[in-house]
């Protein structure tokens, strides 16, 4: 049977109450529209996600997911509601939240190791250069990059570009990680690797984690919960998935699961009712 929290007044899991971390209150976010009235992405959106928490948010394209993910890294603002960091109202970017893009947004006339310092300097700019290139290290080998590390981005494959914009997000020490669909531009093989590396890491360093995600298994492998949303406009949340399984995880015995299988398909059960409902 699969455990699944619905979206109600009521918090949505015993975990959710211990603390507040990032906490969103009534979120809403629309557009104004030529004619004078206004087009609503995302409607009454509530949601707490703790300070050691992998949560992932899936839905069709359009139902205002990644749009949720830039109002909590500050780079959009909700037309109404509350987003709080730690009880701080959340109003621009910040380097206690930090965002990596399915795009790998590397500055092409840096090498590997000058595309992370250059957030260590801007961030953590009271270090002595020692330490801040101790840190650039430490975070080069933990995403196994060390060996390209005075590399140019046009000379190291997508996945090594992808690591290099994790190993950079990490390197500040953010409170929160935001990824928007990171692994979308990457080939099976290296998705799964970088899927492992990002989860290995996370297991090492606890933090918060916001992951955008279009793939159910992504998300049951990662995540400790699955927020799963209605379709646009006015998307709303529709589900929230608890995720059962233990860490760290072994993909292969999770496939073995009959329980993964129960989750998988009352995820994706949940995204053919809304992907059929379009189409009617």
């Amino acid at each position: 049977m699969v455990k699944s929290t619905l979206h109600s007044a009521s918090l949505y899991s015993k975990k959710a109450t211990e603390s507040e971390f990032l906490k969103i209150e009534n979120l809403m976010k629309a557009y104004p529209t030529p004619d004078g009235g206004a087009f609503v992405v995302l409607d009454n959106v509530s949601l707490d996600v703790q300070e050691d928490e992998f949560v992932s948010l899936i839905g069709h394209s359009g139902c205002g997911k990644s749009t949720l993910l830039k109002i909590v890294a500050g780079l959009e603002r909700a037309t109404s509601g509350l987003v709080t960091l730690e009880g701080k109202e959340i109003r621009k970017p910040g380097c206690d939240r930090m965002m990596v893009f399915q795009h790998y947004s590397l500055l092409p006339w840096l090498t590997v190791r000058e595309n992370v310092r250059l957030a260590v300097d801007e961030v953590l700019e009271g270090l002595s250069s020692s330490e801040k290139a101790r840190i650039v290290n430490e975070h080069l080998a933990m995403v196994n990059l060390t060996a390209a590390a005075n590399k140019y981005p046009d000379e190291i494959s997508g996945g090594m570009k992808q690591r290099v914009g994790i190993a950079r997000a990490l390197a500040i020490r953010p409170k929160m990680l935001l990824m928007d669909e990171p692994f979308g531009a990457l080939d099976a093989l290296t998705r799964g690797k970088l899927q492992k590396q990002v989860l290995d890491i996370w297991e090492s360093h606890r933090q918060a984690v916001m992951m955008v995600t279009h793939d159910v298994d992504e998300a049951i492998y990662m995540s400790d919960r699955i927020v799963m949303m209605t379709n646009g406009p006015s998307a709303q949340i529709g589900e929230i998935l608890e995720v059962p399984f233990s860490r760290p995880r072994d993909r292969q015995q999770l496939r073995e699961s009959p329980e993964y299988y129960d989750l998988r398909n009352h995820a994706l059960s949940f995204l053919d009712h809304y992907f059929n409902s379009d189409e009617e």
